[in-house]
């Protein structure tokens, strides 16, 4: 086992680091992968007792930067509301810890990567890999870090799905989980969804069967087409409405073409040629069939309960009104589950016109519900208090 680490990163910066596994990881399929590096971000200082550490689980297209500038886009990372000194997850409080997820494309083993038996980047010769692998490889990272029990666990999205099989698979391992917008297993209707975007990238002839890298092409069409069909189901129909409407882009009238007329379309083209330079395409295929083959309640002789059973961990469930992606009553179903094994569990819907992408936004809230839980469960924990606020 190789790695570059450190435990405390400075003020304001994020350091890159990986950690590379040269142990062969068994994955779900069975298939073994080796080695495997994970890129990961951690904020704050990890406590003399190692108690105080956050795991942060990313959503789809999302990375290991959540707080600060992105090396890549130039943006806040995409919890900075929720992290940092004296937000909710507090880096003066807790040890926060975010990896790119297997699979991935900003530095963690994927299908990008270069393939060690062959030379060249893996493309679809990349095995296909699960939420459960995924989580396996970010336990493998806690075990280098030397935390042998996260305080907390959680993300939205697919995000929620990993925060999910942690609480399902490592229940010692975790004292809280806060599973935000997901659900226990993706729908006939996300599936669906996903299928197109795959099509669209498999479509581009720039695509290359897998073998864009090799070939020095790139199917950003294709890809952008994927990222604009997705960005619709993050989105609700209100939110759409309000900042868009039938508005025109840049002209009084119809051009009667196949120009970009309205504001909406626009903005959807905006989202895919920005997205084509952040992600890459093959990453795309393999990171939504993840999600599509999630199915906790499959797993457990169709019970999602079994899944729990005994469970020790806190849980905290949250879910949007407007969100129809993982719409509310998937997480009271998962309660529902909970509730059934006598696990400890609160739920909060939040009232949002913002859809899906409303864990992503400043939505008070949402953070103030976050803020009591975690603090609840600090006090129970025996960490500190908040010492100050944003």
């Amino acid at each position: 086992m190789a790695a570059q680490t450190a435990l405390e990163a400075r003020p304001g910066v994020a350091p890159d680091l990986k950690l590379t596994l040269q142990a062969p990881l068994v994955l779900q399929s069975g298939v073994t992968l080796a080695p495997v590096t994970l890129a990961y971000q951690t904020y704050g200082t990890l406590n003399a007792e190692r108690s105080n550490c956050v795991l942060l689980c990313h959503a789809l297209t999302m990375d290991q930067y959540v707080c600060g500038t992105h090396p890549t886009t130039g943006k806040a990372g995409w919890w900075d509301y929720l992290v940092g000194p004296g937000k909710v997850f507090d880096t003066e409080r807790f040890f926060v810890v975010c990896a790119n997820v297997l699979g991935g494309c900003m530095g963690s083993t994927g299908p990008k990567e270069i393939n060690p038996v062959t030379g060249k980047p893996w493309g679809l010769d990349f095995p296909v890999i699960t939420i459960r692998d995924m989580v396996a490889a970010q336990a493998k990272l806690l075990d280098y870090l030397g935390i042998e029990k996260l305080f907390c666990v959680t993300g939205g999205s697919m995000g929620a799905m990993q925060v999910m099989e942690w609480a399902a698979r490592y229940p010692h391992r975790v004292f809280s989980a806060i599973p935000v917008a997901g659900s226990y297993r993706h729908s006939a209707q996300n599936i669906a969804f996903h299928e197109v975007g795959r099509q669209a990238i498999m479509a581009d002839p720039e695509w290359a069967h897998g073998n864009y890298l090799e070939e020095q092409r790139n199917p950003k069409r294709g890809l952008a087409v994927a990222r604009m069909a997705a960005h619709i189901t993050y989105l609700s129909e209100n939110s759409l409405h309000n900042k868009f409407g039938r508005n025109l882009q840049d002209r009084e009238a119809l051009t009667y073409g196949f120009d970009a007329d309205f504001q909406v379309e626009s903005y959807l083209r905006h989202q895919g040629s920005t997205f084509v330079d952040r992600f890459d395409a093959n990453s795309y295929l393999y990171i939504t069939r993840a999600m599509d083959y999630f199915d906790l309640a499959a797993e457990n002789g169709g019970v999602l309960a079994n899944a729990f059973k005994g469970t020790p961990v806190r849980f905290c469930l949250i879910s949007f009104t407007s969100d129809w992606l993982f719409p509310t009553e998937e997480s009271r179903a998962i309660v529902r589950a909970l509730n059934a094994v006598a696990a400890n569990v609160s739920f909060v819907e939040i009232e949002s016109d913002k859809g899906h992408d409303a864990f992503l936004l400043d939505e008070p809230d949402f953070h103030q519900t976050l803020q009591g839980f975690i603090d609840g469960a600090a006090e129970i924990r025996g960490l500190p208090a908040r010492s100050r606020t944003p």
